[in-house]
């Protein structure tokens, strides 16, 4: 295999969502590309002309299919292996070996990395975006077949109304008024925002301060935390849309944590990341992180479908109605939970101009 030209060829390695590195006959590494430096999180620069066994370590198989294919020039793959590489962890990977001519080095090996893990969670990211869509889908049937009726028991309800000569008698049908009214509105809040976002450049974090400064009224007991990167770019989207998805995410941490509770807001950049079936280039990676007691098992499948909630007095649709408007930005919330830590995430694509 011989890639054209070393310019064309890196442009071609950098934007591959595997990670790709090449390794000289010396198992020296001569090339990583970005996903290779979040898989073993160490930089290009630092891990260049160092042997391959710094980022993949006490791998004695590994190394020596690599050696074998280095000097057999045979391509070869291996699939569902476990390698413990420089962070100390396990990596489920499934990798591919392809010997290549590389700038002066005319036995080079090429190395792609692809993660299971990534996988899961890629169908994971999938599921939980047509678990949205379908539940909308539903609630949209079934708020037609429950509004339409509500309307002939309201209007049915004033016509009766006067016919009544005494006060009391209509305060019944006031109670049919009002109930048919709420269960309408509670249908409509369950269908959750209908309007088109109305899109603007602005600073992500000017929307987490925005939050901070009306949840801390509401729980002055609970310790706010802020954990920016001040490098994250602005990001193109409907403010009052995203200040609705945090909020209700964090009216939700707030109810978790004890008195003396935390709940911190941490955004950090995340390159060449998969939201569904899409890349893109760049995404704020948004946590809103708290201390509670972690989120019940039975709940965690269901969450954010609609009406699904751990708490006796809430109805279930806060978590529902963020992921929809986080899904209309593209984005997409998911969330892990333990005891003590929880964490949900808002991943939304950086984009730089108009959509």
């Amino acid at each position: 295999m011989t890639l054209p030209t070393q310019q064309s060829a890196q442009t071609l390695l950098d934007n591959m969502h595997s990670a790709m590195l090449v390794i000289n006959s010396k198992l020296s590494i001569e090339y990583m590309n970005p996903s290779a430096e979040m898989m073993f999180q160490i930089s290009f620069a630092q891990a260049k002309s160092r042997p391959i066994q710094d980022l993949v370590i006490a791998e004695p198989e590994f190394i020596s299919r690599i050696t074998s294919s280095l000097q057999t020039q045979h391509p070869f793959s291996a699939y569902e292996d476990d390698l413990l590489v420089r962070t100390g962890q396990t990596l489920a990977l499934d990798y591919m070996a392809s010997p290549i001519d590389y700038e002066n080095c005319d036995q080079c090996l090429l190395l792609e990395f692809v993660s299971r893990g990534r996988q899961r969670k890629m169908s994971h990211e999938e599921h939980l975006l047509n678990q949205n869509e379908a539940s909308r889908s539903l609630l949209r049937g079934l708020a037609h077949e429950i509004k339409n009726p509500l309307g002939g028991i309201r209007g049915a309800a004033q016509l009766l109304e006067r016919s009544l000569n005494t006060e009391q008698d209509r305060e019944f049908t006031q109670v049919i008024i009002r109930e048919a009214d709420r269960l309408k509105q509670l249908v409509d809040r369950m269908l959750g925002p209908r309007d088109i976002p109305n899109k603007n450049q602005l600073n992500i974090h000017q929307v987490l301060e925005h939050v901070r400064s009306l949840v801390r009224v509401e729980a002055k007991q609970v310790n706010f935390i802020a954990d920016y990167d001040p490098s994250l770019p602005e990001i193109y989207g409907d403010e009052s849309m995203l200040i609705q998805a945090v909020l209700n995410i964090t009216r939700n941490a707030i109810k978790e944590v004890a008195d003396d509770g935390e709940i911190t807001f941490r955004t950090r950049p995340i390159r060449h990341y998969t939201i569904g079936h899409n890349t893109y280039p760049l995404v704020a990676k948004i946590d809103v992180i708290d201390n509670g007691p972690g989120i019940p098992e039975e709940l965690k499948e269901n969450l954010f479908l609609p009406m699904v909630t751990g708490h006796a007095e809430g109805t279930g649709l806060g978590l529902s109605i963020a992921q929809t408007l986080i899904n209309q930005h593209h984005g997409l919330i998911e969330f892990t939970s333990t005891p003590g830590h929880t964490v949900f995430t808002l991943l939304l694509p950086l984009n730089t101009s108009s959509e």
